[in-house]
């Protein structure tokens, strides 16, 4: 199959692009700032543009999504519009647009996360935007087949903790290779509105 890839150098995305490529996939990673493509997708307009220079695909993989991290009584409306636009306005329009242009028989898999079940302190924009983003599959699988759509829920990944254990203490974290089955899972499956959720085995 051909990939497109959305967010393909970060952690996650790296993993997801080494497990559909030792599967014999092509993958075309997308980024901000690198990658096969460049594009900022939170822009209507550059997904336009990605599309028309990505050319023929058979599925749209996204595995990342800017939010904001702040107490509730701290955040801002534009921290909020940031969230939504960075994690589900970005990923929405993703497949609005790209209806047209995967094929017919193709597959969207989006990311939400662990937050929209299990919330934390600071997180309240990010778990919003993360139920948004399920609740459009739920809703879109009935509209798009023979085309199908799930998003992958991971809890943190261990290859971030670093940068972002404090905010999920006490969470199991899981590897990002982990989570990346779950993408081939979705593109290379049979089920639609589906939200594969990747949590620590303990």
């Amino acid at each position: 199959m051909r990939i497109l890839l959305v967010g393909a150098g970060g952690t996650l995305g790296s993993a997801v692009r080494q497990a559909l490529a030792a599967r014999g996939h092509e993958v075309i990673g997308v980024g901000r700032s690198g990658g096969d493509l460049v594009a900022d997708v939170s822009d209507p307009e550059e997904v336009a543009r990605l599309y028309t220079a990505a050319g023929s695909l058979d599925a749209v993989a996204v595995a990342a999504g800017d939010a904001v991290f702040r107490p509730l009584s701290e955040l801002s409306a534009g921290d909020l519009e940031t969230t939504f636009r960075g994690k589900a306005l970005s990923q929405l329009e993703l497949v609005r647009q790209g209806a047209r242009h995967v094929a017919a028989n193709g597959s969207f898999t989006l990311i939400s996360g662990i937050l929209t079940e299990e919330p934390i302190v600071a997180g309240a924009a990010a778990s919003a935007a993360n139920g948004a983003v399920e609740a459009f599959v739920r809703a879109a699988a009935i509209e798009l087949p023979p085309q199908r759509i799930n998003a992958v829920s991971p809890t943190v990944a261990e290859e971030s903790l670093p940068a972002y254990g404090p905010f999920f203490a006490g969470m199991e974290a899981v590897p990002a290779a982990r989570v990346a089955t779950a993408y081939v899972r979705s593109v290379e499956g049979a089920q639609t509105g589906q939200v594969y959720r990747v949590r620590s085995a303990l």
